[in-house]
C-alpha cells in the first residue's frame, strides 16, 4: 500500500516555519518497516486543497494531511474534505462530546464556571464539524479530535498533536502493514563515471529482476568522496541478486568502485 503526505498551510510555503512533519513521518514510518511514497505542499488555498484532496480520496493509498482541520477563517481542510467527497459537515457526536469535556477541563482550570452556551464554546464545536461519514483520531495532548475517511487521515499541524495521532492510526488501522525490517537496500558509491552512461545498465537490471528498483544519487561535493554516484537497487524483490548483477555490470564497464552501503 502506497502511502502519502499532504501538508496544508500558507505558513509553510511563506516559510515562516520550518515543516517538521515531512521528516517525522518519514522516521514514523520507518520504524515500522514503511517508507512515504510521495508528499505535497499546498496553501491555504481551497480550490488547490479541494483537488488534492479529490486526488487522495481516488488513489487508493493510505494518506495523511496535517494541517487546517482548526476552527478560524483560515483553516480549510475539514470544508475541502467534504467537498472532495461532495458529502456535508456535520457535527459528529463523539468529537462534540471530547471538545466539551476539553472545555470543561480548562473552564475548571482557570476557576470558571463552564458555560456551553457561551459564543466562544459555541464556536469551538466547529472543530468538530467532519464530513458524513468520517471516524475520529482520538488527539492526546487536548482531547480536539481528527478524523478519518477511508484510508485518508487528518490530523492539526500542531506536531506535538499530529505525530502520536499519526502513530495511533498506524499501529491501530494498520497493522498488517508493518514489517519487521525495512526493505532491503544495496548500492555502491560509482566514481568518474556518468549517469547517461550508466543508464542502459540500470534498466537492464529493472527488466530482469522483478520488483527491484534502481537509483542513482549523484554528488558533485561530497567532503568524503568528491564527484560521485551512489548506485543501487532497492524493493521487495531479490535484491541480493539485482545487486550482484548491478555490480557485475559496472566492473564489466570498468567503472571505478568504491564503499558499499547497506540500509
Amino acid at each position: 500500500m502506497n502511502i502519502g503526505l499532504i501538508i496544508v498551510g500558507d505558513e509553510i510555503l511563506s516559510g515562516k516555519r520550518q515543516d517538521k512533519h515531512l521528516p517525522k513521518v518519514i522516521e514514523l514510518l520507518a520504524a515500522r518497516g514503511l517508507s512515504l511514497c510521495w508528499a505535497r505542499y499546498v496553501g491555504d488555498d481551497r480550490p488547490r486543497i479541494t483537488a488534492d484532496l479529490r486526488h487522495a480520496f481516488g488513489c487508493g493509498d493510505l494518506v495523511f494531511s496535517c494541517g487546517g482541520i482548526g476552527a478560524t477563517p483560515d483553516d480549510h481542510t475539514r470544508q475541502c474534505a467534504a467537498a472532495a467527497l461532495k458529502v456535508e459537515l456535520a457535527l459528529h457526536p463523539q468529537a462534540r462530546d471530547l471538545i466539551l469535556e476539553r472545555m470543561r477541563d480548562v473552564a475548571a482550570e482557570q476557576g470558571q464556571t463552564f458555560d456551553p452556551d457561551r459564543p466562544d464554546n459555541v464556536h469551538r464545536l466547529n472543530m468538530g464539524l467532519f464530513p458524513v461519514g468520517a471516524q475520529i483520531i482520538p488527539n492526546p495532548f487536548n482531547k480536539i479530535a481528527g478524523f478519518s475517511v477511508a484510508d485518508v487521515h487528518f490530523v492539526p499541524g500542531f506536531p506535538v498533536m499530529a505525530w502520536p495521532m499519526i502513530e495511533w492510526v498506524l499501529d491501530t488501522h494498520y497493522a498488517r502493514l508493518h514489517r519487521s525490517t525495512r526493505m532491503p537496500e544495496r548500492s555502491v558509491i560509482v566514481f568518474g563515471a556518468m549517469e547517461a552512461s550508466l543508464t542502459p545498465l540500470m534498466e537492464d537490471i529493472e527488466r530482469r529482476f522483478a520488483g527491484v528498483r534502481v537509483f542513482s544519487l549523484p554528488s558533485v561535493d561530497h567532503p568524503q568522496w568528491g564527484r560521485h554516484i551512489e548506485l543501487g537497487v532497492k524493493g521487495g524483490g531479490e535484491v541480493e541478486e539485482a545487486y550482484a548483477a548491478l555490480r557485475a555490470g559496472l566492473q564489466q564497464l570498468g567503472a571505478k568502485l568504491g564503499p558499499e552501503l547497506v540500509r
